[in-house]
């Protein structure tokens, strides 16, 4: 994850005074906004949980108002922070510091509009859709286990799936990103321009996996679908004679020959992105990149019309990072938003680039750069690919709702300095309520309550919008570098 905080915006009080507020961006998206006083509260939470020395140190208070450097100052050094601490593992799966960032986006997006609930519709890969009525604050991770539940897929497959934002665009869809569990899906969607739908889809790399999947009714057609539909776009490779077995097989509702038949074609099983530009072979190449079978496939249109091929192992990849180049807004103008923060009138586009270190020979590192708004996903995937690696070694399996970890609340500070006591409730279960602090009323804000509309049982058959006021230089670049501890169990049969 890249978190990042690129500029800051002039807030006001209900009396009238300002203040300074920061624009919490994460993997070059725009999350929130936080005082400084809600970052320090949410510090100190984590220290209770966490233990104070095992956290990055927190920027000291000061006592009288900043001046416009000593602001910057600030900000660079809370960006530090959250980078730092968003870095550790511990932090990111943590229940206080995902609830706390995703009461931060819904106060700062205004999501749920005062309203307890909120419908929302999850797409199947087949245009089925399931519709749930949630909390406007219901976590990526308790919204995935709604929806499994509600289609009957069991418990031990449920993060063999996960939620991805996907994005229409003229006759096709494409994957934006996978959901995470510091956001709420809800507002996520609601912020995007253009239409957009959480879609639900295979999280998984390693093929052998289908083999349990398929054998539940649930899991074999969510596998069918989302196959069904690749070989339609493209993305699994066939010719006229496999189109014919396979139209034929699916006119005969033959799933499972279906699934064996697709499962020996090339590119079944990867996730493939939109075109973008790389550095290789040379600078400014447009290529089609897809992942999985452990690698990263670059597809490159030559001159003479023939597409040439070339598959980076992720065994062979010692790191990779994230670089987002933040470009400035052009001219001043600002206006004054509902919640009281000066603001633009238009939002900021990133430039992403996905960057990897290469073994190409055993005596020969290179860096090869991937300029795309996928970026994140890519990376996404190489992580995904690498822990599965990881976890086939060490003999773990994927984890199930049972074993997740509930912490009981967390006092969410708002940004006027009254706090709330907020119930961290994945099953759904009532909490007592709790006081609040600041001489504010306390109310309650479960999340993972939700009533749920039936779907009918036909799977189980056999069948950026905030504005801105930049303080970085312009095209100033950030960066987060991931080591591959696959790299370090690559063996001579790799090279």
């Amino acid at each position: 994850m890249h978190f990042s905080i690129p500029d800051t915006q002039e807030c006001k009080e209900d009396n009238g005074s300002t203040y300074v507020a920061y624009n919490i961006h994460i993997n070059g998206v725009f999350h929130c906004t936080m005082r400084y006083r809600q970052l320090h509260s949410l510090h100190e939470q984590l220290k209770k949980d966490l233990g104070g020395s095992t956290l990055p140190p927190f920027p000291p208070k000061k006592l009288l108002p900043l001046s416009p450097t000593q602001t910057e100052e600030r900000r660079a050094t809370l960006e530090k922070y959250i980078l730092q601490l968003s870095q550790d593992p511990r932090v990111l799966n943590n229940d206080v510091f995902n609830g706390f960032l995703v009461f931060a986006q819904n106060e700062t997006q205004r999501a749920g509009g005062g309203q307890d609930e909120v419908p929302i519709d999850i797409y199947l890969t087949s245009g089925q859709k399931v519709t749930l009525t949630i909390p406007a604050t219901l976590q990526t991770d308790d919204l995935l286990e709604k929806v499994c539940n509600q289609i009957h897929l069991p418990n031990e497959m449920v993060y063999y799936f996960a939620l991805f934002l996907v994005k229409k665009e003229e006759n096709d869809l494409f994957v934006v990103k996978r959901l995470q569990d510091f956001e709420s899906p809800y507002i996520s969607q609601r912020c995007m321009k253009g239409l957009h739908r959480i879609m639900l889809r295979k999280n998984y790399w390693d093929p052998s996996i289908d083999q349990e999947v398929m054998g539940d009714r649930v899991g074999l057609n969510l596998l069918y679908m989302q196959t069904v539909q690749d070989v339609e776009r493209g993305w699994i490779l066939t010719n006229h004679e496999i189109q014919r077995q396979l139209a034929a097989l699916q006119a005969k509702g033959a799933k499972k020959e279906y699934m064996e038949l697709a499962r020996t074609l090339k590119y079944y099983g990867y996730l493939q992105f939109q075109s973008c530009i790389c550095d290789f072979p040379k600078p400014g190449t447009s290529v089609l990149i897809s992942a999985g079978n452990k690698e990263l496939n670059f597809r490159i249109d030559c001159e003479d019309g023939s597409v040439k091929e070339g598959n980076f192992k992720v065994t062979r990849i010692r790191c990779w990072r994230i670089t987002v180049q933040q470009p400035c807004s052009e001219g001043s103008p600002s206006s004054t938003s509902r919640d009281g923060c000066a603001s633009l009138e238009a939002s900021r586009q990133v430039n992403l680039e996905l960057s990897f270190e290469y073994l190409m020979s055993r005596e020969e590192m290179r860096w090869v750069r991937v300029s795309s708004p996928q970026a994140v996903l890519m990376s996404l995937c190489l992580q995904g690919m690498v822990n599965e690696l990881l976890s086939h070694k060490r003999g773990r399996k994927v984890r199930t709702p049972n074993e997740r970890v509930r912490k009981g609340s967390l006092s969410y500070v708002r940004r006027d300095g009254s706090s709330t006591r907020v119930t961290l409730n994945h099953t759904g279960e009532n909490l007592p309520q709790e006081g609040s602090s600041h001489g504010s009323s306390s109310s309650q804000s479960p999340i993972g309550e939700l009533s749920l509309r039936r779907l009918s049982e036909r799977l189980s058959d056999p069948l950026d919008n905030r504005p801105s006021s930049p303080a970085r230089p312009n095209g100033q670049a950030e960066h987060t570098t991931v080591e591959n501890d696959a790299f370090n169990i690559m063996g001579d049969d790799n090279l």
